[in-house]
């Protein structure tokens, strides 16, 4: 009994601690412990799964997340549907042309590489007077003079090669009536290249003749023996072909002391010159 009456004192002693402790509580530091306590429990509440603003917002991720997942899968399975496009192959213009085209010859051979190229020559949709420069691809990439010598199976040696440089042009002026192909070289000098081309003579209409539109026949094979002549095209120096009439086959002009120009049109030559010498102007 005493233990108990012992126990009663004590819990009565606190409560009066506790009930003068809040009285006297004058900077009200109890209060304010109560009041961040009933905040806790508060923001506990706002915080809980349980609570409906929660859940919605527990909804909504999931159903986001899903969403991109989807997006996700669906974008993976479009892409393997979707065709690459081909970039436009990067070149630098020896000379200006007024329209620009490119040639895919991957896998064709010698013989199908010139007739694309002749029949691009002969469709063009360049104005009269106007130049189309033709650059050939493969993989998508502007291939240069040297690998274009291995595909026309060329009689010139790497060495000889070496003297010309890898940017070339293959185009085509369209005059009134005829469509005239050339090939214009970019060549280290003229003494180092004219005895390269004077060797090559001999077996260059062999190499370029399906370019040019010269058929293998009974009545051609004289020009594949017959010499070039020396002569003045355009106010240039050349080195002509011509038939048993008089008629130029195949020539070579030497446009400057580094630029060559490979055609059977004088028109070519002369139009080729005058945008040679404006853009030297220009620079």
């Amino acid at each position: 009994m005493e233990d108990n009456k012992l126990k009663n004192k004590n819990v009565e002693t606190y409560t009066a601690d506790m009930v003068k402790a809040i009285e006297s509580d004058k900077g009200g530091l109890i209060k304010k412990i109560i009041h961040e306590e009933e905040e806790h429990e508060a923001l506990k509440k706002e915080l809980s799964p349980d609570s409906k603003k929660n859940r919605a917002f527990m909804f909504i991720s999931i159903i986001l997340i899903i969403l991109a997942l989807a997006a996700l899968v669906f974008l993976i399975f479009l892409n393997q549907k979707i065709n690459t496009v081909p970039i436009m192959p990067q070149f630098s213009s020896i000379i200006f042309a007024d329209q620009t085209n490119f040639l895919p010859v991957d896998g064709l051979t010698k013989e199908k590489i010139a007739e694309t190229i002749s029949n691009q020559a002969n469709n063009t949709k360049v104005k009269t007077g106007g130049m189309e420069g033709i650059y050939l691809t493969e993989n998508q990439k502007v291939i240069g003079f040297k690998q274009f010598a291995t595909f026309m199976k060329s009689n010139l040696t790497t060495d000889q090669l070496s003297l010309i440089s890898d940017n070339f042009l293959l185009g085509v002026l369209n005059e009134k009536n005829t469509k005239d192909l050339f090939m214009f070289l970019k060549v280290k000098s003229f003494s180092d290249i004219f005895p390269v081309m004077q060797n090559w003579e001999s077996k260059m209409l062999y190499d370029l003749h399906g370019f040019f539109g010269v058929k293998l026949s009974p009545e051609t094979n004289y020009l594949f023996t017959k010499s070039f002549e020396d002569g003045i095209v355009a106010n240039k120096n050349a080195r002509i072909l011509r038939d048993n009439n008089g008629q130029i086959v195949l020539m070579y002009v030497f446009a400057d002391d580094n630029s060559i120009v490979i055609t059977n049109s004088e028109n070519a030559v002369s139009e080729i010159i005058l945008r040679l010498n404006s853009s030297q102007i220009k620079k």
